[in-house]
């Protein structure tokens, strides 16, 4: 299996990928293509969820990190959290995931667009054919006016 198999699976950067919830051979995919790290979105509840996640990220030699999103209520704090995570890990190749690929999609268009990318750009993170619904796009607009309020580190996503 290949990274691309992955349910999902987008390749926004040579550092960034995302996807919906990989299984046990998709980690050992992303572990093989030299991710250095996953961040998981989704709530440990989560219909495909893997409980054992971190422990087969782990030992797979990548970090993990979680930050369980509830799909029906998105949080400025979850997206601080992420923000904050990211530009931690701004040396790493990263996979991104939740159980669908639709709350990674928000929050790393966000992500792009706090570090300063023009929105066009930074809609290229999103999975193409997902219409966020009312709960994400009230998210999105909410965050996008903060936003306007925050300067980025860097002006760069790579």
């Amino acid at each position: 299996m290949t990274v691309e198999h992955i349910t999902n699976y987008l390749c926004f950067t040579d550092r960034i990928s995302s996807s919906g919830q990989p299984d046990i051979d998709g980690f050992r995919s992303v572990a093989a293509a030299g991710f250095g790290a996953v961040i998981n979105l989704a709530m440990p509840d989560s219909k495909n969820a893997i409980p054992e996640e971190g422990s087969i990220v782990t030992s797979l030699g990548m970090t993990y990190h979680h930050i369980p999103v509830p799909i029906d209520a998105p949080k400025t704090i979850h997206l601080r959290q992420f923000v904050s995570l990211m530009e931690s890990l701004q040396d790493v190749k990263v996979w991104v995931h939740c159980a669908v690929n639709h709350r990674v999609s928000v929050f790393l268009y966000l992500y792009c667009r706090w570090k300063g990318m023009p929105d066009e750009e930074a809609r290229k993170a999103m999975l193409k054919g997902w219409e966020p619904n009312a709960t994400w796009r009230e998210f999105l607009a909410q965050q996008i006016k903060q936003l306007n309020q925050l300067k980025p580190k860097t002006e760069s996503v790579r």
